[in-house]
């Protein structure tokens, strides 16, 4: 069952980029350039970057919900190929941070969906969050998709 999954997996990405991984390097270049707009529009709504972002709060809410949204999506397809195609893997120190960190993600953005919902913390908690789940994006995007672009041919 799982080589029909993979096969069915690598033909679907294969409609659009050369093979799966270089549509998991462009899906993970998306979901990091979304969650660089999560970070901003964050920040204008806790008060800073007020003069740098000038647009009305209620858009901004609204551009950070989206673009929050539009990020998980992306990430979608990157972690279906890497729990159930590629697996958790050590080949080297780039692949095993790169697997420690992708088995924190989902948990990460699971709390701050939490402290999003529930009032009851801190003000500094849900930037503190936030700005890990930024982070653990960063390293993930740093150890595949930046590898992959510098490294193999630009599969687009």
């Amino acid at each position: 069952m799982l080589a029909s999954v993979n096969s069915t997996y690598t033909a679907l990405m294969e409609y659009v980029f050369s093979s799966p991984i270089a549509g998991k390097a462009w899906f993970a270049t998306a979901a990091g350039a979304l969650a660089l707009v999560q970070v901003t529009t964050a920040a204008r709504i806790f008060g800073k970057l007020t003069k740098v972002v000038r647009l009305p709060h209620p858009l901004v809410k609204a551009i950070h919900r989206w673009s929050g949204r539009l990020a998980f999506v992306c990430t979608l397809p990157v972690a279906f190929h890497c729990i159930f195609v590629l697996g958790f893997q050590s080949a080297n120190a780039r692949v095993l941070a790169h697997s420690i960190f992708g088995t924190l993600v989902y948990g990460i953005f699971a709390v701050k969906i939490f402290f999003v919902r529930d009032h009851d913390h801190p003000r500094w908690t849900l930037p503190v969050v936030g700005g890990t789940l930024f982070g653990v994006i960063a390293i993930l995007w740093g150890t595949s998709s930046l590898w992959y672009f510098r490294n193999v041919q630009f599969g687009f």
